[in-house]
């Protein structure tokens, strides 16, 4: 499979008669997602819009299709809310991110969970949303972006605490392969509904650099390796039954995307050998837009692994100007000494709008990056 090499994340900024649904998606937990009985005029709006998005990207020439995730309230918990077995409620508080003046920025608050069943990935709303995606699509390909396994895991036991006596799941060793089951029941349907190409997004890794401050290594020093090893079994777990589907089996990560701010430090250096070396997807998006993710030589831990791609995220969606050409394109050939020309990618780190709210930039100023994006890209590897 042959893509330009430009390639987007995912999310794009939504507009404005969408997001004046999305709004009031937010703060009720008295709906049903994927919300469109309770609001009048939400799908037709939501249908509309990825209608127009679709024709914008091919429009400035991307070749992997995403609907923008226009259908998403926010990049990862939506793929839950999806599942047979889950509740959503919204909680005293959200996320904490960093704020541009280093202070604690919250998030929307709308990110609580419940088990109330066996989880089901069986007649999820992403395969409708493919589906429609698809036929838009025409001869394009098209990717799906769900939460990846792992990360989704962490947030169900170690943050949520959904398991234990008296609960759906009296262990995490039930909720884990009951979550696996989910994931692989979704990727059967979706593989069957025409499905090529599926991407885990992900931004649990960084929990485990030793560099960073609030992550998983502060907290537990060396104990932290058999920790790592069960959440990347649990990605393989689910990675390797796409592969067997015949999916390609792409991962995204990243240290947080939440109005152009992030939530976590931490470098690849530390995490490089676990996290890049042994988890199998077929393609890497990774984040490289500042300083936070160290040397780009951490790649050389896929120098063993010739079939694997790599897409850098040497560009940044969190700012409204375009990105520095020559940091970018120095960042490009110091990968390519590292791994083949042919196998690297370029993007933005993350997507525009990992929820809805997006990122601090207009909607021409997004595609202006991306054109961006699209030119460097020809001028790296010499495309027409």
């Amino acid at each position: 499979m042959t893509q330009t090499r430009f390639q987007i994340v995912g999310s794009l900024l939504r507009p404005a008669a969408l997001l004046a649904y999305k709004d009031q998606i937010e703060h009720r937990d008295d709906i049903t997602y994927p919300f469109y009985t309770d609001f009048p005029g939400y799908q037709a709006t939501e249908t509309a819009a990825i209608r127009d998005v679709v024709a914008k990207e091919k429009a400035h020439g991307l070749d992997v299709l995403t609907d923008g995730e226009y259908s998403k309230s926010m990049w990862h918990l939506d793929f839950l809310w999806g599942f047979g077995g889950i509740q959503r409620k919204i909680v005293d508080h959200g996320y904490r991110f960093e704020d541009h003046d280093g202070g604690d920025f919250e998030t929307r608050k709308d990110i609580g969970l419940a088990i109330t069943a066996p989880l089901s990935g069986k007649h999820h709303h992403f395969i409708d949303i493919f589906k429609a995606l698809k036929v838009q699509a025409g001869g394009t390909a098209v990717k799906t972006t769900v939460w990846g396994a792992a990360h989704a895991y962490t947030e169900l036991t170690f943050f949520d605490h959904l398991y234990g006596a008296g609960q759906v799941y009296e262990t995490k060793a039930a909720l884990k392969a009951g979550l696996i089951h989910a994931y692989q029941e979704f990727l059967t349907e979706y593989k069957a509904a025409g499905g090529e190409i599926v991407q885990f997004d992900d931004c649990l890794w960084e929990l485990f650099s030793s560099d960073n401050p609030s992550g998983f290594y502060a907290a537990n020093g060396a104990n932290i390796e058999a920790l790592a090893d069960e959440f990347v079994a649990i990605n393989n777990a689910v990675c390797d039954f796409g592969h067997a589907l015949g999916l390609k089996v792409w991962t995204h990560n990243c240290r947080g995307n939440y109005a152009s701010r992030h939530a976590a430090g931490g470098s690849y250096a530390t995490i490089a050998k676990k996290f890049l070396g042994d988890q199998h997807y077929d393609r890497f998006f990774l984040e490289w837009d500042d300083e936070r993710a160290g040397a780009i030589s951490a790649l050389a831990a896929l120098q063993n692994r010739p079939d694997v791609e790599v897409v850098l995220g040497v560009l940044s969606s969190k700012i409204s100007g375009l990105d520095d050409e020559d940091r970018a394109l120095r960042l490009l050939n110091q990968a390519a000494a590292i791994l083949p020309k042919d196998h690297l990618y370029l993007s933005h780190q993350c997507g525009f709008a990992s929820c809805d709210g997006g990122n601090e930039l207009t909607e021409s100023q997004q595609w202006a990056k991306i054109d961006q994006g699209q030119r460097l890209a020809k001028a790296f590897w010499g495309e027409a």
